[in-house]
């Protein structure tokens, strides 16, 4: 009866205790900014059931999910065995699951199996941690206490499982000799393999011992429980509802400030009745500077995170030694926000405790990325570094005018020249007149009444930009041959700033949004073809939000429809004996999911052969030129990224980097020019190898 209550007590406290942690935590969540998460709860459930529970991203890297997935099912299963402890501690019972007779000791080999793979897989951890000392558990931000942390995690863990084998090994030899009411506990399996040890003891030790490991297990159950919400371990809690309210839909798009929308909007209409509303920062701060100008999502987060760090060893930045770590970024989020709740709770009347998140994250850190989402893709709970980041660069710009100098030329010549060179606008259809190319203007087609079927969105960089002005002129001698109903904007197009925009500069992106969306209805545009990827982000996912709604269609989807189609015949033995490669530019694949159609157009290529690089698909290198990186010298680092990219395709013994986006061009042509291998390898965009394959 005494040891009944005592067991009653410790649990009682443990979930008091359990329950202010928690607390804690939902009221530093609760802390950032309010935002509605309602939509699409089907595919929500879906997404949680495929990713949380289902553990889909960490196959990715074969080893450590199979060892993962051990302990995550091992205690999912052995914890079914603490519903029989719970009710003995509080009935006192004794294995009161016994009633199941036959089944029962089934039921516990099976539990004693899971505990061994847990017992393992946290083995091979630790070693991996602690022996073998993998990277990206070393970081620098990987400090004593987020190691010792996971070590705590895994000893702990070992230590439990060991206890549940002991105590029914113990328990097991004391039904033998007693023969008890019910079968021998672990007739088969791991006890049958301790019980040798055991055997020997006297019958008083038994007891004892299975007693303390009862103990031990059901005590540090309740220890650990109480533990995880103030280690990385929270995971294991915030992990499905964090999945459940994860961005849906591309992980290129960014949603808008609402408040600089109004602003713009009512600036070019003044007698506008309704100012849209988007989800974003409201007025007062534009960005983020500190932990409560985030919303709530962002701040878990930083509480799901991991510190796996499977982010950070993807991230382009990290691997070429700049200062940027993903992980770090969200480990600082939460350790700010924890700062903030200790300050408040002892000084409640206080409003300020003088610091900022940005005391924890150097401007290098922030403008050292490339926007390439490879942290979000790798992310096992769906966390978006990205979103952090752009929130503080969106202060940084917008508040404090800090963008590195480089950036905010970029930013005065899309606004003076519609480009983010120091070229003039009437200058836009230069590129086809060179060529001696006829290209039928929006303008002229429009006042004689006709309505083509697409736009071709030509871009700055295919415009001005001297190598992707060829491919401009390929595509469009695609489009000609092909009798496509399709006309240009020339001098009305103008620059869509995605890149002002990645680099903070939401004032200006959205200005240039709104002008072009009234400039696209008033040719009554439908159709938008567009061989950039930053342009088909923005017109396709973004231009939603503001009220522009067109159907945009990348070049390389275009024309993998059109050979699909049979329009297209690549005869031409151009590339006989050709190895390609291809870069995938990450606004186009991991931005958008696109990843079939360019390897589609490689393939149909004549007598040519196709070889991926190591790093490709969702799991591809960024070139290093999104998110501003284009127009601005890279952050401090060992090495160049787009080098880092052309090795993998040097790897491939490729004759041909095929490419998909004007800032991809730009860099895989630098690294080849870098590793001074123009003579064996060239670069060639996509529309320009169809072109070729054609005989245009």
């Amino acid at each position: 009866m005494i040891e009944n209550l005592v067991f009653v007590l410790v649990l009682a406290a443990a979930i008091v205790v359990f329950y202010k942690s928690i607390s804690r935590i939902s009221r530093m969540i609760k802390s950032g900014k309010s935002i509605e998460i309602k939509d699409h709860p089907k595919e929500r459930w879906k997404l949680m059931g495929k990713v949380a529970i289902g553990q889909s991203k960490m196959v990715a890297r074969p080893l450590s999910a199979i060892f993962h997935i051990f302990v995550y099912v091992g205690f999912l299963v052995v914890n079914i065995e603490m519903i029989e402890i719970l009710i003995d501690g509080v009935a006192g019972t004794h294995r009161v699951l016994s009633f199941t007779g036959t089944i029962y000791p089934v039921l516990i080999s099976v539990f004693e199996l899971f505990a061994l793979s847990v017992i393992l897989a946290c083995a091979v951890f630790l070693s991996r941690r602690n022996i073998i000392r993998l990277k990206r558990f070393w970081n620098k931000e990987m400090t004593l206490w987020p190691r010792s942390d996971a070590n705590i995690i895994l000893i702990t863990e070992i230590l439990l499982m060991s206890a549940i084998l002991i105590m029914n090994a113990s328990d097991s030899i004391l039904q033998d000799r007693n023969h008890g009411h019910y079968a021998a506990v672990g007739s088969f399996l791991v006890s049958g393999g301790i019980k040798p040890l055991l055997s020997g003891m006297s019958e008083g030790s038994l007891i004892f011992l299975e007693r303390f490991t009862w103990w031990f297990h059901i005590v540090g159950v309740l220890i650990f429980l109480n533990y995880i919400p103030f280690s990385k371990h929270l995971h294991v809690f915030l992990a499905f509802p964090n999945v459940f309210y994860s961005k849906l839909g591309p992980k290129a798009k960014m949603a808008a400030i609402s408040s600089i929308t109004n602003e713009i909007r009512l600036m070019l209409n003044p007698s506008a009745e309704v100012p849209l509303q988007t989800e974003g920062t409201e007025i007062g701060q534009f960005g983020a500077k500190d932990v409560p100008d985030y919303t709530w999502k962002n701040l878990m987060d930083a509480f799901t995170c991991t510190e796996c760090g499977r982010c950070t060893s993807s991230c382009p930045a990290n691997i070429t030694g700049k200062a940027l770590s993903p992980r770090k970024i969200m480990m600082d989020v939460r350790d700010r926000a924890e700062e903030l709740d200790s300050f408040y709770r002892k000084n409640p009347k206080d409003q300020s405790d003088g610091k900022s998140l940005l005391d924890k994250i150097t401007t290098e850190e922030i403008w050292a990325c490339t926007t390439c989402n490879a942290c979000v893709q790798e992310c096992p709970v769906n966390i978006d570094p990205v979103a952090v980041i752009l929130e503080l660069r969106r202060y940084l710009f917008l508040e404090k005018s800090a963008a590195p100098g480089e950036l905010n030329i970029m930013f005065t010549n899309i606004e003076n020249n519609g480009a983010p060179w120091q070229f003039s606008p009437e200058d836009r259809l230069k590129w086809a007149h060179d060529a001696g190319l006829e290209v039928p203007l929006m303008a002229d087609l429009f006042s004689q009444g006709k309505k083509p079927e697409y736009l071709f969105w030509v871009g700055s960089s295919g415009a001005f930009d001297d190598r992707y002005k060829k491919v401009s002129v390929q595509f469009v001698k695609i489009l000609n041959a092909l009798k496509i109903d399709y006309a240009v904007l020339g001098p009305e197009e103008t620059d869509t700033a995605d890149s002002a925009r990645r680099s903070g500069n939401e004032m200006l992106y959205q200005m240039q949004t709104l002008q072009i969306i009234e400039l696209l209805k008033s040719y009554e545009v439908k159709k938008i073809l567009t061989c950039c990827p930053h342009d088909f982000n923005t017109f396709k996912n973004e231009y939603p939000d503001f009220g522009g709604n067109f159907e945009v269609v990348h070049h390389s989807q275009f024309l993998s429809k059109l050979i699909n189609e049979g329009k297209i015949n690549l005869n031409s033995s151009q590339f006989k004996g050709k190895n390609i490669t291809y870069h995938d530019p990450c606004y186009l694949g991991r931005g958008n999911g696109e990843y079939e159609a360019p390897r589609h157009i490689i393939r149909e290529l004549k007598d040519s052969t196709f070889t991926e690089m190591k790093r490709n698909r969702e799991f591809s290198l960024c070139c290093g030129a999104g998110g501003g990186q284009m127009f601005k010298e890279a952050e401090k680092g060992n090495k160049e990224v787009f080098i880092e990219r052309i090795e993998d395709a040097i790897e491939t013994k490729a004759d041909i980097v095929a490419t998909a986006c004007p800032f991809c061009m730009v860099m895989m042509t630098d690294g080849i020019k870098y590793k001074n291998m123009e003579e064996t390898m060239k670069n060639y965009d996509i529309a320009e190898l169809v072109a070729i394959a054609m005989g245009l």
